[in-house]
């Protein structure tokens, strides 16, 4: 019974936090919703969640409370466009996720970015984007308009 509760452990992913009133040593029990047990399971929830939302972030942390400097910066600049909605999934609770997503992306470090689906990059990415323009461009492609355009528009 043991290696069967530590195999079905070892499937657990992050994701949306399930709390169960089933005691476990007399505590509640909590854990994520998504269940996987494969890297390739891994790659193709991946896939699925990048495609989910406009915007996907991977980070450390939350968008309430980011947990380093780049993850930060990254929340800063979308909320100074004014995209407040959108998937931010915490790697700092799950290995697994914070090394899939980056073998998924082929790209290093966290955070990253997507847009539609498709990687954009991660912090340096974003902000060279925000400070040359095309962050307004490509968000206006999502159907998202800018709060920075907003905020040119009355100023003039």
């Amino acid at each position: 019974m043991n290696s069967l509760i530590r195999s079905a452990a070892r499937c657990l992913r992050s994701g949306p936090s399930v709390y169960a009133p089933v005691r476990a040593d007399g505590r509640v029990w909590s854990a994520p919703a998504r269940f996987l047990c494969s890297a390739a399971d891994l790659q193709k929830d991946l896939g699925q969640m990048v495609k989910k939302d406009k915007v996907v972030v991977f980070m450390k942390g939350t968008p309430a409370q980011p947990m380093c400097g780049f993850s930060n910066a990254v929340v800063q600049i979308l909320r100074m466009h004014g995209v407040d909605n959108y998937a931010a999934y915490n790697v700092l609770e799950d290995q697994d996720l914070r090394q899939g997503v980056k073998d998924f992306s082929n790209w290093p470090t966290i955070p990253q970015v997507y847009f539609n689906g498709e990687f954009v990059g991660g912090c340096d990415i974003l902000l060279q984007m925000h400070q040359n323009g095309d962050l307004v461009d490509e968000l206006k492609k999502l159907g998202i308009q800018s709060a920075l355009l907003d905020a040119e528009k009355e100023s003039k």
